[in-house]
């Protein structure tokens, strides 16, 4: 099969590498022009691209699919099958419509569940104990087309979006890789999607990291979890920006939400919350390396009895 490969962040690497390494016909890749990246606003090429270069495969990079010299270009690529991983773009009926055996999504939730762009962090907020990884056929809408395959996958309470998406991506590259052969020969029938049972997930904001001690501790918890590695989970201390970077829930009696106080049968601080005490473990002080809790305690003396802000 003539494969072409769209995606763009590191999730999409893996099913990528994998393809190549199965010997599958990659004849070119495309992802998302270069952004400006990091404090000093460079010039970085997507995970993706960088991938797609040491596997020595021909890379575009259009801004949108919409033209007619992009259409044109797509088209005499001649693909069998798109393969698409998280490349940041809706592709239009014409698209969809030029490969012969259609295209095909990997997605890491258990669809219809957690349609949309985060749904990584949503399964760790929700508290789920699984997710997964779907492929489907592309339709007109998002994250609605039929389902040819599904693999479920724990989620452990150690578990960050970081860490969560480096599994599903290579789950889903695994999949791929055994579902192809299989779809190319008509083996699979795919399962249209149960529309009522559908949740849908929205764009993560910065805004959405800063941390209401308010809320329970499981719930600040799964937060911490949920945001890394962005848009991450923050108070304020000393007119700076604190993240919480691992944390852990207790129970325990409180009187002031976002009260520091000394941890409890380890290094590091608790902070009391709407119901339990949140563990600090590590965190990253603006402008400051990351560290211990312990290490940051001992040189902010006056943190222990400070009231933390409500976001």
């Amino acid at each position: 099969m003539r494969i072409v490969f769209m995606g763009t962040p590191e999730f999409a690497v893996a099913p990528l590498v994998l393809l190549v390494e199965d010997g599958f016909n990659v004849v070119a890749v495309y992802t998302q022009p270069d952004r400006e990246a990091g404090r000093g606003r460079s010039v970085a090429a997507p995970p993706v691209k960088t991938a797609a270069l040491k596997l020595g495969l021909q890379v575009f990079q259009p801004d949108n699919l919409r033209s007619s010299e992009e259409k044109t270009r797509l088209a005499d690529l001649r693909p069998d099958v798109i393969i698409v991983a998280a490349y940041g773009q809706i592709l239009r009926r014409a698209v969809l419509e030029t490969p012969p055996y259609g295209c095909l999504n990997i997605h890491p939730s258990l669809l219809p569940k957690y349609r949309g762009v985060a749904p990584v962090p949503a399964a760790i907020l929700s508290g789920d104990a699984f997710t997964g990884v779907s492929i489907m056929k592309l339709d007109s809408r998002v994250d609605t087309g039929p389902v040819i395959a599904r693999a479920q996958v724990q989620v452990t309470d150690y578990d960050t979006t970081g860490t969560l998406t480096e599994k599903l991506s290579r789950i889903g590259g695994q999949m791929l890789v055994e579902v192809l052969p299989r779809w190319r020969d008509g083996k699979i029938t795919p399962q249209p999607q149960d529309n009522t049972g559908a949740t849908h997930t929205k764009m993560l904001e910065k805004e959405d990291g800063e941390i209401d001690w308010t809320r329970p501790a499981g719930e600040i918890w799964r937060k911490v979890r949920a945001y890394q590695p962005w848009p991450g989970s923050y108070t304020r201390w000393g007119g700076k920006q604190l993240k919480i970077l691992e944390a852990i829930p207790e129970a325990g009696e409180t009187q002031t939400a976002g009260k520091a106080i000394s941890g409890k049968g380890s290094a590091g601080f608790g902070v009391e919350t709407g119901a339990g005490i949140l563990e600090v473990k590590k965190v990253q002080l603006e402008g400051k390396r990351v560290m211990t809790a312990d290490e940051f305690l001992r040189g902010q003396r006056q943190f222990i009895g400070a009231v933390l802000p409500n976001g």
